[in-house]
């Protein structure tokens, strides 16, 4: 792969800073979201009920305030997850990222998959937001990876996403490459273990457009220095 010089700010705009352990302290979700402005990165996910306090602290800012839905098992009814949808887009969110019931479509389902993903794309929409879906591809084979794409693409959905960071696996090289190439124009979002520039620097190279990591300020830290050596650059990083 030929070498692309990138900016700090290029990749800072590719994070989604991951405010979503559940242990996390109000004051440290305050501070996640002083990380995010600090660094300009594109959003803070956030777990539903922080949505208030969060919106409240990015005033003034561009970082988008993003929450979870049917956060992490995605086994919640449909009715449940419309509702999460339209609390969190009430309460100012301006994208979902909504764990896919990958229960039932690995028990052959995958049409009532397919109709909640639908319904739920289309509720995201009716209230001016994006919708994310989460696969967890660690219980997924590649063939159902590409399923599951045609399957967002056809329901309406904005981006596909590799995983919740709770799952034994997270963001694999592999799926990410084979997500990206069945996107047919919807957008990349990889999760569950991005933890250095490096990691960063291997997703981006696949044409991923969105980065869920709890370990942003490390990241750009680290792309600060090497920008400021003029080392920061894809190329030769998709191989690992």
């Amino acid at each position: 792969m030929e070498k692309r010089i990138l900016t700090l700010a290029e990749v800072a705009f590719t994070l989604d800073h991951s405010l979503l352990r559940p242990e996390l302290t109000i004051k440290e979700v305050r501070e996640g979201c002083d990380i995010a402005k600090k660094y300009d990165c594109v959003s803070v996910c956030v777990r539903p009920s922080d949505l208030p306090i969060v919106i409240e602290s990015l005033k003034g800012s561009r970082v988008l305030p993003t929450t979870v839905i049917a956060f992490p098992h995605g086994t919640a009814a449909t009715g449940s997850k419309l509702f999460e949808i339209k609390d969190a887009l009430d309460k100012g969110a301006v994208e979902v990222d909504m764990v896919m019931n990958y229960a039932r479509f690995l028990s052959g389902e995958a049409g009532y998959v397919e109709d909640e993903i639908a319904a739920a794309a289309e509720c995201a929409h009716r209230g001016g937001a994006l919708l994310k879906v989460i696969f967890e591809n660690y219980y997924l084979s590649t063939e159902h990876i590409i399923q599951c794409c045609k399957m967002c693409k056809r329901a309406g959905a904005d981006f596909v996403k590799t995983s919740t960071g709770y799952a034994p696996g997270g963001a694999a090289i592999p799926d990410l490459i084979t997500m990206v190439k069945h996107a047919d124009g919807m957008r990349v979002k990889a999760a569950g273990g991005v933890r250095t520039l490096d990691d960063a620097l291997a997703v981006i190279a696949t044409g991923t457009a969105r980065i869920g990591t709890r370990s942003s300020q490390a990241i750009l830290e680290e792309a600060k220095q090497r920008e400021a050596r003029g080392e920061l650059f894809l190329g030769g990083t998709t191989d690992g």
